[in-house]
């Protein structure tokens, strides 16, 4: 008899969940946080100039130590501005946007911006739940494949403060699945 568990994290023998073991490893990012790792794919088949640039930074180190300084619970996790404010970034240009279809739902990685759809750079966020009002409105490039309950341990922040964190929780590491490997 054969039991099909939905979404279950299943560890190969390298250490990888199952979720991951058939994806490019050149297109996977592992975000560590203090509940574990968190495993994305990455989609540049819908935003090849977003994907190019997590993977710029991810590479570079810009994420470590990074904290997830916006968390609305029910919503999402927001990180990627090393001054942890909000209105932080990396020194390379705003990236043009790339929207697509996909819909905002739980586990989806969008890029932020400001209202300029073409101002994203390094922030990101990670969606706890839907939000159809992001949809066509901000960049897709990823969507977590598991570690979600390591999303959801992220410190939420104060919603009478547009979900600002006292105290936020940090990405100790970003880094593509293949470097992992090297």
């Amino acid at each position: 008899m054969v039991v099909a568990i939905p979404n279950a994290v299943v560890a190969q023998s390298d250490g990888v969940p199952a979720a991951v073991a058939d994806l490019d490893p050149q297109n996977v990012l592992v975000i560590e946080v203090s509940g574990g790792p968190i495993y994305v794919e990455l989609l540049p088949g819908v935003a090849p100039q977003h994907v190019d640039r997590i993977k710029q930074l991810a590479r570079e180190g810009f994420y470590d130590g990074v904290v997830f300084h916006r968390v609305i619970d029910g919503f999402m996790a927001q990180t990627g501005d090393p001054t942890g404010t909000g209105t932080g970034g990396s020194d390379y240009p705003d990236l043009a946007a790339e929207f697509s279809d996909i819909a905002y739902e739980r586990g989806i990685v969008g890029m932020a911006r400001t209202n300029d759809p073409n101002s994203a750079n390094s922030q990101f966020f990670i969606m706890f739940g839907p939000a159809p009002s992001l949809n066509g409105q901000y960049t897709v490039f990823g969507r977590v494949v598991a570690g979600m309950d390591a999303v959801d341990s992220i410190k939420k922040g104060d919603t009478r403060r547009n979900g600002m964190v006292t105290d936020p929780d940090a990405m100790i590491r970003a880094r593509l699945l293949s470097d992992l490997n090297g």
